[in-house]
């Protein structure tokens, strides 16, 4: 059955079109004994939930999904179609998946079935529209030819075709405990239509809401097969290198350390190291850079990435599942969890609203007739059309479908958020906190200086290698790699360890080494004058300083540099443009910290260890909107403090884990490309409910003046739904990035957006 873990169950569900669809799921299911943390994933087509088996066994769950009209089966296996016999959306999605193959190696998204419907016409929502079609088209055409009392029937078995299997859903989720849904909205207008001798409205309202389903379903489609795509980055053979020859394995069978050959023209098949080899990579499928990368010995490369130019080797540094490709897939994913507060309040919303709407229609049909002696015909005509109207579908899509075609668009550039609920707090940023090293610099720094105080040069670095032997911080490593690069052996040493935000420390010949800021330096009282005035002469030249101790007697100076990025005093500058204001949070020295500042016109924060990183951003906080951008460990508790964790690609698993988001590309301008997404996003929502309400109180209007009928009403309704779906899959063109031009004046890739119109222009 489904896949357990501590109570845990998890599911694919088919046919899903909307946010109202997971909705219904979630309500078939959460009403359960036993069953707790209901979560549907639209895009995914997943459900998850915690499950009493002694309770509600799994067998149930499944057989309350299907109840409501969807197909349903454990993870990995094949979804079964609901029983009864009526037509269900399963198939509605032309390219989409009804399938089983699923891809655990590289995400939940499951791939396309083979069996799957190649157009909307092989679907059963397209099957349905044509035929109800055909049925409508027949009737009028049966009134040239027979009589007008004989040509109606054929318009009552046009509907009759058409309403069925609606009907049998909507009385399949009233037994689930939800009664107001559009399907019953609908059965209850078609019906009464043809109570009161309208069989030629009633048809006509059937196939247009046939003709919604089937766009609804569309959409939906191709949203999910932009997230799809992702999956199929990766190839599925890798060339593993075996006792001196190649041979083709899965690349989701690749094991860490294993060395594959990529030839040129050739996908990356796992996140890796260059081992030999000197080529071009295109690495636009994964993180959007258009601009190939050179990819030398010792250079990361990326799963679905494409090698352009000559043979590379390259070692196995992930499994398949941990790759990057699988991560997005996973983040994006995991992001429909995360609802937008804008969501949520629609989601409740709508519970209070569908009710209040039943009522009005009821008031509508019973009050004039019996308060003002009027036609009981005309007025129940009216409160079938109010009933049609007000129906939610639209308000309710019109969030989830905006989110949706963002998420996608942000996964394709490199600029991944986990949900509705960051996307929406990145929309309101007012202030950026950057992180130094690894942010707004490479995080590669070299070293420029080394001064002995006793002994040789090659003897200190030997002594600094040895402690930093194996570090992950960027100046440990900027350390080995200077020794290796004179070809200095790293002194043995054991029992090192991290002082967090001051150095590191080992033991070596039976002495306590120590490298570490010149702060740590004079909490050990080593920092003597004359050493003092050493290090604040580099420090004015914005190096980096750090002391070699042994047994806290200071042995020499080691000087690094780490330049900013190319592109971070744009990316300053760009947010700026957008009302943002930017800090830099450093553990670095003043003069360091100030140097890099001023190059780059940004407020800066130095000495700060990881807790006072954290007490800086919930200062920040007390009067802005803060972001915190970051790449180490050490960001992480910064991180999970601001508004919005932002962690840069090449940034530790902590960070990515611990943020909010993640940039891929390693640029900070992506950072003010985020802030335009986000708010290009919540403009779209916010365009998507004028356009739900302002159609829906129209034509709510019309309605009770008798101006407006039944199948006005229905083409509102699915022409709002379509509208809002239409608009929000505008989206997935939008192009976030850009450049600041000489003018101050912004240019986005469409080159037709300035900073001050990004946040409503789409």
């Amino acid at each position: 059955m489904a896949d357990v873990s501590a109570g845990h169950r998890e599911w694919r569900v088919t046919g899903m079109d909307c946010g109202s669809c997971a909705a219904k799921v979630r309500g078939a299911v959460e009403r359960l004994p036993g069953v707790e943390d209901v979560d549907v994933a639209l895009m995914a087509e997943r459900l998850r939930l915690t499950l009493d088996e002694t309770q509600t066994p799994p067998e149930r769950i499944e057989e309350a999904v299907r109840g409501v009209g969807f197909g349903i089966a454990p993870k990995g296996a094949r979804p079964e179609k609901p029983k009864g016999g009526f037509v269900l959306p399963d198939g509605a999605f032309p390219d989409a998946a009804e399938s089983s193959e699923t891809d655990s190696e590289t995400g939940d998204m499951d791939e396309p079935a083979d069996d799957a419907p190649s157009s909307w016409m092989e679907s059963s929502k397209g099957r349905l529209v044509l035929g109800t079609g055909a049925l409508l088209a027949a009737a009028w055409a049966s009134h040239l030819v027979f009589p007008a009392e004989i040509a109606q029937w054929a318009f009552v078995l046009a509907t009759l075709v058409g309403i069925v299997p609606v009907a049998q859903r909507a009385f399949a989720m009233t037994r689930a405990g939800m009664p107001f849904t559009i399907e019953m909205l609908m059965t209850i207008a078609a019906g009464g239509a043809l109570v009161i001798g309208e069989p030629e409205e009633a048809a006509l309202v059937v196939f247009l809401f046939a003709v919604g389903e089937l766009l609804e379903g569309v959409s939906a489609g191709k949203a999910r097969d932009s997230i799809r795509a992702l999956s199929k980055l990766v190839p599925k053979t890798a060339r593993l290198e075996v006792g001196g020859k190649t041979r083709e394995v899965p690349a989701e069978k690749l094991e860490v350390g294993q060395v594959v050959q990529v030839r040129p023209g050739d996908r990356v098949p796992c996140d890796g190291e260059v081992m030999s080899g000197t080529s071009g990579v295109d690495e636009s499928p994964v993180t959007g850079e258009s601009v190939p990368s050179l990819k030398e010995p010792g250079a990361e490369v990326f799963a679905g990435s494409i090698n352009a130019e000559a043979l590379l080797r390259v070692r196995v540094t992930k499994t398949a599942e941990d790759n990057t490709i699988a991560r997005i897939v996973r983040l994006v994913e995991e992001a429909e969890s995360a609802r937008a507060p804008t969501e949520r309040f629609i989601d409740r919303f709508s519970r209070i609203y569908m009710p209040a709407v039943v009522g009005a229609a009821l008031l509508v049909a019973v009050v004039p007739p019996l308060a003002f002696g009027l036609a009981w015909g005309e007025w129940v005509y009216r409160a079938l059309a109010l009933l049609l109207i007000g129906c939610p579908c639209a308000l309710v899509i019109s969030v989830p479908a905006s989110i949706t075609s963002a998420l996608s668009t942000g996964a394709r550039n490199g600029l991944l958020m986990k949900g509705g609920a960051v996307i929406e707090a990145t929309a309101r940023t007012t202030r950026v906190a950057f992180d130094k090293t690894g942010t707004l610099t490479h995080g590669k720094p070299r070293v420029t200086d080394v001064a002995v105080l006793s002994g040789r040069e090659e003897d200190l670095l030997a002594l600094a290698a040895g402690v930093e032997s194996g570090a992950s911080h960027p100046l440990g490593q900027a350390i080995c790699a200077e020794a290796e690069r004179r070809g200095v052996d790293a002194a043995a040493a054991t029992g090192g360890r991290a002082l967090p935000g001051k150095g590191a420390e080992a033991s070596i010949e039976g002495a306590t080494v120590c490298v570490g800021s010149p702060r740590l330096a004079d909490e050990r009282g080593a920092l003597k004058d004359d050493l003092r005035t050493r290090v604040s002469a580099l420090e004015a030249d914005g190096k980096t300083v750090v002391i070699v101790l042994r047994d806290d007697v200071p042995q020499g100076l080691i000087a690094l540099r780490d330049e900013p990025r190319a592109d971070a005093a744009d990316a300053v500058a760009q947010l700026r443009a957008l009302g943002i204001s930017s800090i830099m949070l450093t553990g670095d020295n003043p003069r360091t910290a100030q140097a890099i500042a001023d190059g780059l016109g940004i407020e800066h924060r130095s000495e700060l260890m990881p807790e006072d990183k954290v007490t800086a951003i919930r200062d920040l906080t007390t009067d802005a909107r803060v972001m915190m951008i970051g790449d180490g460990i050490n960001d992480a508790p910064a991180l999970a403090a601001a508004h919005v964790g932002v962690a840069m690609g090449s940034g530790t698993d902590v960070a990515l884990e611990t943020a909010d988001a993640a940039i891929l590309r390693n640029r900070v301008t992506d950072v003010a490309a985020k802030v335009r997404l986000a708010r290009a996003t919540m403009s779209n929502i916010r365009q998507n409910i004028a356009i739900a309400l302002g159609l829906k109180a129209v034509f709510l209007v019309t309605t009770v003046l008798g101006i407006t009928g039944l199948w006005i009403a229905i083409l509102a309704d699915t022409g709002a739904t379509v509208l809002v779906t239409m608009n929000a899959l505008r989206l997935l063109f939008f192009r976030p990035t850009g450049t600041l031009e000489p003018t101050g004046r912004f240019s986005l890739n469409s080159g037709k957006t300035r900073p001050d119109h990004a946040s409503a222009t789409t």
